[in-house]
């Protein structure tokens, strides 16, 4: 009997379905170490995600989470279901808004519809997709939405 190995991947672009929504779980508590640590690495000075007491007198009353942390994790929490081994490259981000701030302590839930396919003009065997992510906190309050142009491989012949 010969062994059967299965290696997780994202989908193909031909398995992709236009208007799909796609739920990305488990999802991601962000913590403030988690927020401090992106904060620092990326030069970010911003009070507003490092100064507890400094945040206490703004509008919020406590810190934020970095814009671009809840972004990044908002993305990186639909690579597994959609684009584990199959991405080529990202073309672009564009619409990317946070109508709600993310805390420490929050956690982050994301979806994805695909909004746009179509094969490649000029790469054989790849096809543009193009993600609409939504990132909700635990209450479901949408915190962070992108649009994010992909290149996608296709089934690989012999695959299918």
């Amino acid at each position: 009997m010969t062994e059967k190995r299965v290696r997780q991947r994202g989908l193909w672009f031909e398995e992709m379905e236009l208007g799909t929504v796609y739920e990305h779980r488990p999802g991601r508590t962000i913590t403030e170490a988690d927020n401090t640590l992106f904060t620092t690495q990326t030069m970010n000075t911003q009070a507003l995600h490092l100064d507890a007491a400094y945040s206490e007198t703004t509008a919020f009353g406590q810190r934020l989470v970095n814009s671009m942390l809840t972004v990044s994790t908002l993305v990186g929490l639909s690579v597994a279901q959609l684009t584990q081994g199959t991405i080529v490259a990202n073309l672009g981000f564009s619409e990317v808004t946070f109508p709600k701030p993310l805390f420490h302590g929050d956690t982050l839930y994301a979806e994805t519809v695909i909004s746009e396919k179509r094969e490649s003009k000029s790469r054989p065997g790849e096809g543009v997709v193009t993600f609409a992510h939504t990132g909700r906190n635990q209450h479901g309050d949408i915190v962070a939405v992108a649009v994010r142009k992909t290149l996608i491989q296709m089934i690989p012949t012999g695959e299918a």
